[in-house]
């Protein structure tokens, strides 16, 4: 029951850090600055993304695929994702007390893939086309881990009992 319940929370936290990519990466792109209620978004956001679609995910989901970044089958596995964590959602009881199957491992593995090939997207065609430093060097595409990636194999590994991996955080995180 503990492994059931861990494993949807699990796939919980990367769903919302996949969303978090999808719509939060584009937002961030048409920033322009801060006042004092917070963020200044650019209105282009307006009319270049949130005008597609009423929903910010799926208007999102246009602009990737518009600016190929994402493809169809891609669109394909997030609607498979959304079911799964949907699924979850309302079937939490029954997958932590019966057991369930929801494909979780399948779906979780395509749910990673899908969010490295966003966040290596954004790392190569954004971070470093605007980093002369880097703008000039041959990056291995293969070889860029993003951050949200290293997020969920870092909670992978602190999972499987990882102990020193878990000391190592514990001792470089800043305190508060």
């Amino acid at each position: 029951m503990q492994e059931r319940l861990v494993s949807a929370s699990l796939f919980f936290t990367a769903y919302e850090l996949l969303k978090e990519s999808i719509v939060g990466r584009i937002r961030s792109f048409y920033m322009v600055g801060f006042d004092k209620d917070g963020e200044i978004i650019d209105e282009k956001y307006e009319s270049t993304v949130l005008s597609r679609n009423k929903s910010p995910l799926y208007a999102s989901l246009d602009w990737l695929i518009e600016n190929n970044v994402i493809d169809q089958s891609d669109l394909e596995k997030f609607e498979r994702l959304k079911k799964t964590r949907n699924s979850l959602a309302h079937e939490l009881p029954a997958l932590v007390f019966n057991g369930v199957e929801l494909q979780l491992v399948e779906r979780f593995n395509e749910l990673v893939d899908l969010l490295r090939k966003i966040e290596v997207w954004w790392v190569v065609n954004v971070e470093i086309a605007i980093d002369p430093e880097l703008a000039e060097q041959e990056i291995e595409e293969n070889g860029i881990i993003p951050g949200p990636v290293l997020l969920i194999q870092m909670m992978l590994e602190v999972l499987s009992g990882n102990e020193e991996l878990l000391k190592h955080y514990k001792e470089n995180t800043p305190k508060k």
